[in-house]
């Protein structure tokens, strides 16, 4: 009985601890929020769909750097295609091209120490973002650097999903295909990923950047009208109500996890009350425990509203798109799930083009083929192990 006791004990101050924790890293965390909504600009945009054809422009554009390589990525891990991307890195520094890389301390922890001074040897500036720190240790390990955004000679950029690892060029058998979004960008936007990048590298290094013309050339204007958001777990729920809000004819998410919310859920069955369609696309597998239990008690009440749910069976789903009717489309670092939007800093891409909408909505309908649409009636046969499960994710939802 003591024992028990004494576990019991040591089990409630492991939790108020974690709790305290949490609340006073938040709370902090939040109060040096750089939260910012860049001015409109007009870009040229290419969206890439597949890692091959991604890391075949990227790399080849790195290889033809002038002048400065700035990346920021979640994860690189140690796997062939991460030794080539680093070793690429290595090369251009040693040539004395300015490199300076960025990666999430909890997302690459997988790259070994010896990796990373090679790095440093080449002449590579390298740097971890968010390295968990007392006192708030757990809020810290839990609040990520979500963003990938690589700027190259000041002129072509790159924002979206796809980290560095052989998963995303479709190689780990795994997972199979790997279907994700990214944007190549070129123009006016160009400016805004150079000073959230240097803004990043400034809060990991305290090396201030922000103010060299060097790193900031004149922009030609493109023919995409777009808008970048930057977040650190705040801000990013506002801005979906206002997608949701502004929706008339449809609603199309497509995300690896769909954990909403309470406040996001009830203005999607606000919307489908209101005779907007609501079309929400993740996928059959899941690269992470929990996470395809967490989005299932959303589905219940969106599936009896009418809202159509596909589950993506080509392969593993990782884009991370919203698109409202035909004028707005959300392509970005942020998945639509509580970790995106109350601990993550993200970087999203908000694009007013009617022409480029109309393409992602097409890839989109083409990927509804390649999944399977879930019924209401399926949805019910649910076995009692995943419903438990589902319970469990319930409880854990804001940390997956």
């Amino acid at each position: 009985m003591n024992l028990l006791i004494f576990i019991c004990f040591i089990l409630a101050v492991i939790i108020c601890w974690l709790t305290i924790d949490y609340h006073l890293g938040r709370k902090d965390h939040l109060s040096k929020s750089k939260y910012t909504q860049y001015s409109p600009k007009k870009s040229d945009i290419q969206l890439f769909t597949d890692g091959q054809s991604l890391y075949e422009d990227f790399f080849n554009e790195i290889r033809n750097s002038q002048h400065s390589i700035h990346v920021l990525f979640y994860i690189v891990k140690n796997d062939g295609i991460s030794q080539e991307f680093l070793s690429l890195l290595c090369e251009k520094a040693s040539k004395g091209i300015k490199v300076r890389l960025l990666l999430d301390y909890v997302g690459s922890l997988q790259l070994k120490k010896q990796k990373i001074y090679e790095l440093r040897a080449n002449g590579v500036m390298f740097a971890y973002t968010h390295k968990p720190k007392l006192p708030y240790l757990f809020y810290t390990f839990q609040a990520r650097n979500h963003r990938k955004i690589t700027v190259i000679d000041g002129k072509t950029s790159y924002l979206g999903g796809f980290n560095i690892a052989r998963e995303y060029i479709g190689k780990d058998p795994k997972f199979g295909f790997w279907r994700d979004y990214h944007l190549k960008i070129t123009g006016e936007g160009v400016t805004d990923l150079q000073e959230q990048f240097l803004k990043d590298w400034y809060d990991a290094t305290g090396e201030h950047l922000l103010n060299d013309s060097y790193y900031f050339l004149d922009q030609p204007a493109g023919k995409n009208t777009h808008t970048f958001i930057s977040t650190y777990g705040e801000n990013l729920t506002h801005h979906f109500i206002t997608f949701i809000k502004d929706a008339k004819k449809e609603i199309i998410i497509c995300s690896p996890y769909f954990i909403p919310g309470k406040t996001i859920f009830n203005e999607l069955l606000a919307a489908l009350a209101r005779g907007v369609k609501v079309k929400v696309m993740v996928p059959m597998k899941q690269d992470h425990p929990l996470v395809m239990e967490a989005s299932f008690p959303y589905f219940d009440k969106l599936l009896l509203a009418g809202c159509e749910i596909y589950r993506y069976y080509h392969g593993f789903y990782h884009s991370k798109v919203i698109v409202i009717d035909d004028h707005l489309c959300d392509i970005g670092t942020a998945n639509f799930d509580k970790r995106s939007l109350y601990l993550n800093d993200e970087m999203n891409c908000l694009i007013y083009d009617k022409e480029f909408i109309q393409g992602v909505k097409k890839q989109i309908y083409e990927d509804f083929h390649r999944s399977e649409q879930l019924t209401y009636a399926a949805y019910q046969k649910r076995p009692f192990m995943q419903r438990g499960k589902e319970a469990v994710a319930t409880l854990v939802s804001h940390f997956l």
